[in-house]
């Protein structure tokens, strides 16, 4: 209608609605009586997608091969707010959400960050359940996000070779965005129009992005939701998790998705604190993690417990096993997330692509590479099954002697915290050595990867830096872990809401500071 070629009342076509249309903007065909969404192009100048994607009517997607000016940027297609009205059965109805891509969409190619891998196979004919289940709800899919290549451990710009890494827009805009779920942390930190951005985490992967960039992120239980259509890393310790700037709408999207767990509103009354792993309260992270710490026990009505996990092991552990924690559980993770990744997607991908380029390779990033060779020169499966029992024995441990206690009524005895960033710096553009294996130790974020634990992180203040790049001063996160024994993913994240509602936690802004009105 908006054509120079349009006549009032020429060659309309006069229609009634075959159903009712929801409020808002729509684009009009005067000659077919056609009606149709309008959409807003936005540019992703932070190159935090893979491919922006668009409903095909037919509950699939189909790919947005749309660009808008700027340098690497693609435009990914909104639809307004106004078409979509929450309710009981759809309680995410119009949140805009993106999607790492490793996870499968019907009708759109799966990358894994590794073009080869893109090219080799046909856009899929389903939709992973995890991702189903949120669609079904009412979120609005558009778009694949950034993933460190086959959700590994990879630096920017070291190791991203096939994929540019995406930029984490906090500080100076050129810190590391965390990985592997690098593209859905640096949406959701960036663009005000998109509201949740789905993730993985296996090692990290989640709680990575969420420190470095300052977001809510969590790891929840082991097998929240299902992982069908999903590439893997490792299936023992894979989880799917959901970025948001606020909690309020990180609690709505995990009481939708994760159906398997009760909704407690008790909390516990016990919050263990290890000393070792926070800073000093006289640095500025260190008095930012105390001051929180403070209010929390003020809101729980308790006080900290000291504890030491190392030292509690050598006193309660089973008796044959080593009294040094980290001597059963060094290369426990490695070892698993190296071969389990290697025999269920690196040998068929190199099979699939062999077969159909004439016996050739296909290019993979340094780092899966040298992943996949250090789980075969360490021991291959038997190493694995290995590792998987050290694995059982320390969840064992943690749910009976340890930290991770189930209570019936406020679903776990205490509360474990322990800090995830503390403003440190972690540019992008400084030279690393080539990689040299798979991670290996132990520390506070293992526990829930080994115990199959939720693990939530929250943003709890920023604290200033001078920077190399921008020579001013600029601002990184501070943020917190929450964990609790396994299945608890609930009673954490309604507590992390009320925290918020009372004002002890706040949502956080898009763009270079957290708050920017604090600045």
């Amino acid at each position: 209608m908006a054509s120079s070629s349009y006549q009032s009342g020429s060659n309309v076509t006069s229609v009634k609605l075959r159903h009712d249309i929801p409020k808002g903007p729509y684009f009009y065909a005067p000659r077919t009586g056609e009606i149709y969404q309008a959409f807003r192009l936005y540019s992703d100048h932070q190159l935090a997608f893979t491919e922006a994607a668009l409903s095909d009517g037919a509950g699939g997607f189909k790919p947005l091969p749309a660009t808008s000016s700027g340098a690497m940027t693609k435009s990914v297609a909104v639809p307004s707010r106004l078409y979509y009205t929450p309710t009981s059965t759809k309680p995410l109805a119009g949140l805009r959400l993106g999607v790492k891509d490793i996870f499968d969409l019907k009708g759109l190619r799966t990358s894994g960050g590794n073009r080869a891998f893109y090219n080799l196979y046909p856009p899929r004919n389903t939709t992973g359940p995890a991702i189903q289940r949120l669609i079904d709800a009412g979120a609005v899919i558009v778009g694949k996000m950034g993933t460190v290549q086959f959700a590994n451990g990879d630096n920017p710009t070291a190791d991203w070779v096939d994929f540019h890494c995406p930029f984490n827009p906090r500080g100076d805009g050129y810190q590391s965005p965390g990985g592997s779920s690098s593209g859905p942390g640096a949406g959701i930190a960036s663009y005000d129009w998109l509201d949740i951005a789905v993730g993985s985490d296996t090692g990290g992967s989640m709680r990575s992005p969420g420190g470095l960039q300052g977001l809510f992120a969590n790891r929840p239980s082991t097998g929240a939701v299902s992982l069908d259509n999903v590439l893997p890393l490792c299936h023992e310790l894979d989880t799917a998790g959901v970025f948001a700037r606020n909690a309020a709408t990180w609690s709505r999207v995990m009481h939708a998705w994760y159906q398997n767990f009760t909704n407690y509103r008790e909390y516990p009354k016990r919050l263990f604190y290890q000393n070792s792993s926070f800073p000093s309260s006289s640095t500025a992270s260190g008095a930012i993690l105390e001051e929180f710490v403070m209010k929390v026990e003020d809101f729980l009505g308790t006080k900290r417990e000291f504890v030491d996990i190392a030292s509690h092991w050598e006193k309660s552990r089973p008796s044959d096993t080593p009294a040094n924690i980290t001597d059963l559980l060094n290369t426990t993770y490695a070892v698993l997330v190296s071969v389990d990744q290697y025999r269920s997607l690196s040998l068929p991908f190199y099979a699939d692509y062999a077969a159909k380029h004439d016996g050739r390779r296909p290019f993979v990033n340094p780092g899966p590479l040298l992943r996949w060779a250090w789980g075969q020169n360490n021991g291959g499966d038997a190493a694995y099954d290995e590792a998987l029992k050290n694995k059982t024995i320390f969840k064992g441990w943690w749910e009976a002697d340890g930290y991770g206690r189930a209570d019936e009524r406020t679903c776990s005895e205490g509360i474990y915290v322990y800090p995830y960033s503390k403003g440190q710096t972690q540019y992008r553009n400084v030279y690393f050595d080539a990689p040299s294996g798979p991670p290996m130790g132990f520390k506070d974020g293992r526990v829930a990867i080994l115990a199959g634990t939720p693990d939530l992180v929250v943003p709890v203040g920023e604290v200033p830096y001078y920077s190399t790049v921008s020579l001013k001063t600029e601002f990184m996160p501070v943020t917190m872990s929450f964990g609790a024994a396994r299945g608890c993913d609930l009673m954490l994240v309604n507590l992390i809401e009320d925290l918020e509602q009372a004002g002890i936690l706040k949502p956080v802004s898009t763009g270079p500071t957290m708050y920017p009105a604090l600045v």
